[in-house]
């Protein structure tokens, strides 16, 4: 597989950043969340890792990450998956854990251009495109969002 080469500068980290920042929420239907929670089940069940929840262990960098993967070892910090849009947090947990898995086999990091590398792997096999769009949210808003301020922002999903 070959990945296209996505250059990202300054501005549009601020740009993409102000866009999520900006935005008001989106509304989306109910079907729409079903989808996205049955997908995010099949995707964790195809994942070879033990996820293990924690409070306070956080991954300095993709390759800290990506020792525990190769330890088939996942810790999902808390703060990343605490949107509103799942009717149960466990699957933003499960988001979480395959989000990340996704950063390893493209081999990305959290830089906005792994962001949207590990994005475009995920969108591929999601099963339409109103999830394509709330995952792009999720991994390429929200990451410019806290690439720009420093910090997490406050989460919601946006639809531009």
């Amino acid at each position: 597989m070959t990945l296209t080469k996505i250059n990202i500068t300054t501005s549009q980290v601020e740009m993409l950043a102000k866009l999520y920042l900006e935005s008001k929420p989106a509304e989306f239907a109910d079907e729409t969340i079903a989808q996205l929670c049955n997908w995010l089940m099949s995707e964790f069940q195809q994942l070879p890792l033990n996820l293990q929840f924690s409070d306070y262990m956080r991954y300095a960098n993709a390759q800290e990450m990506f020792v525990d993967i190769e330890q088939s070892h996942l810790w999902v910090s808390a703060d990343s998956y605490d949107s509103s849009v799942y009717p149960n947090p466990i699957y933003g947990f499960i988001f979480q854990g395959m989000h990340d898995y996704d950063h390893y086999l493209t081999d990305s990091d959290f830089s906005l251009k792994g962001e949207i590398t590990a994005y475009s792997f995920a969108a591929k096999r999601v099963p339409s495109l109103e999830i394509q769009k709330i995952l792009y949210s999720e991994i390429v808003l929200r990451s410019a969002a806290y690439i720009y301020l420093g910090h997490a922002a406050i989460p919601k999903i946006v639809f531009l």
